[in-house]
């Protein structure tokens, strides 16, 4: 998809083994499109943004979700490609689409759109996001194989303690007070049991809000191999006014000591994307030669690329807000980019904001013993312990759907289970 004025729509089909076509959907439509769509999501910073979101919005109830999906799909899947998806769909064939959506696409959820009031998009198709060709082709990068690497140990960062900001901040706990028998705890167990988690901890409950995975750490951590990466906690998106899709965040246990290219908050400096692209090459001037070596301390030499202080894993997963922000840029150089130059063969990550399991049970009344937070962080896990990711995830996204149709519950509402798309640099 391209963005000019217009949005224009191309698509082939592998093999050429059956026509292409192209498709235009004129701005104005676009732009209606996208901020009715907007306007749905949750907006933590908007006034009642997030609690709209969770009683009134058009993805709290299944009907008139169900009437947004449509548009959406009428609005921006073509007639053409509609009438070839449902010709397979009826021969009981499932294609995979890979969408490389147009920065002003970027947060639209294309599993979920309905070509027919009965129908969704990954009822008929598995969907992935394709990488953009300048990240995949970058000189930096050296892509790290699942075949190769399976067995290694699973780098789970759990909701790290940020310095500086207390449990119910801004920059505070996104999972809340664990107990051994919450589901990701239970999954965390497993891990460890199997003596594949890092770090290695007796009680999977030590994994949880920890207060040392800072980048050293993390540098350590991936120098000593790893299968996958595991975030769960916060992202800074940048605006995609500012232009500066490096300037994206995650938050580690960082002190504002720590060196870096992101200003401190208060006394904690996030790790950016530009950190994890460009390395020590990007520090201010007076700390070019910082740099963090193999077992994660601290030299003196020539300055080194994002890419060789953090060797990312070939299966990266960021369950953040925003955490796949960078896609609406017109140069995505975010933290997916950044994942994928330092190695990763794909990455799932989260378009939009994303309302935490208390969220769910203070705004919206569910139940205490519901986990739709949680429950997608152990979905999107298993799926990258799988053969194909992308398969895993739409199937459960399925399953979530089934359940969204069939009871309304809001704990099934696609808020959270069609955020997170999965960004693909395999053939």
């Amino acid at each position: 998809m391209a963005d000019a004025g217009d949005l224009y729509v191309t698509w082939r089909w592998a093999g050429e083994s059956a026509p292409g076509g192209v498709g235009v959907v004129p701005e104005a439509q676009v732009d209606a499109a996208m901020r009715r769509f907007a306007a749905a999501l949750p907006a933590p910073g908007r006034a009642g943004g997030l609690e709209s979101a969770l009683t009134t919005g058009e993805l709290a109830s299944f009907e008139s979700e169900n009437a947004l999906a449509q548009y959406l799909s009428a609005a921006f899947l073509p007639y053409n490609l509609a009438v070839a998806l449902h010709e397979l769909y009826v021969q009981g064939v499932r294609p995979h689409i890979r969408i490389q959506p147009s920065p002003r696409t970027a947060q639209l959820p294309w599993e979920l759109i309905a070509p027919d009031a009965d129908v969704r998009l990954v009822e008929i198709a598995d969907v992935s996001v394709l990488a953009a060709p300048g990240v995949v082709h970058a000189p930096a990068r050296v892509a790290r194989s699942w075949a190769d690497s399976r067995e290694r140990p699973v780098i789970a960062i759990l909701d790290p303690r940020v310095p500086g900001f207390r449990a119910d901040s801004a920059l505070g706990s996104v999972l809340g007070r664990m107990d051994s028998a919450a589901p990701l705890a239970e999954r965390v167990a497993a891990h460890a049991e199997a003596g594949r988690l890092v770090p290695a901890v007796d009680n999977a409950l030590e994994a949880f809000r920890r207060t040392d995975l800072d980048r050293a750490w993390l540098s350590g951590a991936l120098h000593a191999g790893a299968a996958r990466l595991l975030y769960v906690g916060h992202v800074t998106a940048a605006a995609p006014e500012s232009g500066r899709s490096e300037s994206a965040t995650l938050h580690l246990s960082c002190t504002a000591a720590s060196p870096g290219c992101a200003p401190a908050y208060r006394d904690h400096r996030p790790l950016s994307a530009r950190d994890l692209l460009l390395g020590t090459h990007a520090l201010p001037v007076g700390h070019e030669h910082a740099a963090h070596s193999g077992n994660g301390q601290g030299d003196k030499e020539i300055p080194r690329i994002g890419p060789e202080i953090w060797p990312i894993p070939s299966r990266v997963a960021l369950v953040a807000c925003e955490s796949g922000g960078d896609l609406r840029f017109a140069e995505p150089l975010g933290l997916v980019a950044a994942m994928l130059t330092g190695g990763a063969e794909l990455v799932t990550a989260g378009r939009w904001p994303l309302p935490t399991d208390l969220a769910f049970h203070r705004l919206a009344g569910t139940p205490g013993t519901t986990h739709p937070f949680q429950q997608a962080v152990c979905a999107i896990d298993a799926a990258h312990e799988s053969e194909d990711p992308v398969v895993a995830l739409n199937a459960w996204q399925r399953t979530q759907l089934t359940a969204w149709r069939e009871t309304g519950a809001i704990e099934h509402s696609p808020l959270v289970w069609a955020a997170f798309a999965t960004v693909d640099t395999r053939p």
